[in-house]
């Protein structure tokens, strides 16, 4: 059985490798800004627009390759007033989400949700807190025009596996859903089904 990762995420996918897991990656290709914007139209959290955008991408692949074991992952950021925040489209964005997150806690929530043959068959989702210390404007300038290559493509606008740790004062929460998958759930549901080492 073949296990494939419908994102193209480095972080989601470095994890897997270092877990010593063998799959492939690909790209779902959905729309998670209209779909996303259909979810909050219809009051849902960004807990549970996690896990739809998750499993939007899972089905779509799963549902074209019978057998296969699709893992969709996605990524949500609210701040405490219950804002959500998206990638951000242009370094200025950035440096606006940033600003706004600064001196602030906000929560993140990662989903995994695995399909085959077009339907979920599993799903975990973490939640971690985390504290962003206060940023100058000064710093938020040179952090994004350093960085924007690749904080372009995380919500957020951090890697805190790498130069993203700097922003942060205290964190609650395992480092694989800040990163982007709840790991320990997802390792623990692969080795029940023989894709991961028991």
């Amino acid at each position: 059985m073949t296990l494939l990762l419908a994102s193209q995420s480095s972080g989601r996918a470095a994890m897997l490798r270092a877990a010593g897991l063998e799959f492939e990656t690909t790209a779902a290709h959905v729309d998670e800004e209209a779909l996303t914007a259909a979810l909050l139209a219809a009051g849902q959290t960004p807990r549970n627009i996690a896990d739809a955008l998750a499993e939007a991408k899972a089905i779509k692949i799963s549902s074209r390759l019978p057998g296969v074991t699709v893992v969709g992952a996605d990524s949500t950021l609210a701040l405490d007033d219950g804002t959500m925040l998206s990638k951000p489209e242009t370094p200025d964005e950035a440096a606006d989400h940033l600003r706004r997150m600064a001196g602030a806690r906000h929560r993140l929530f990662s989903a995994a949700v695995a399909a085959r043959d077009g339907a979920p068959v599993w799903r975990a989702t973490g939640e971690a807190k985390l504290w962003m210390r206060p940023l100058s404007d000064a710093f938020i300038a040179a952090y994004v025009a350093q960085h924007w290559d690749s904080i372009r493509w995380t919500v957020g606008c951090y890697e805190i596996e790498g130069a993203g740790v700097q922003l942060f004062e205290k964190v609650e929460g395992d480092p694989w859903t800040i990163i982007g998958m709840p790991m320990l759930p997802l390792l623990a549901w692969l080795r029940t089904t023989g894709l991961a080492a028991s």
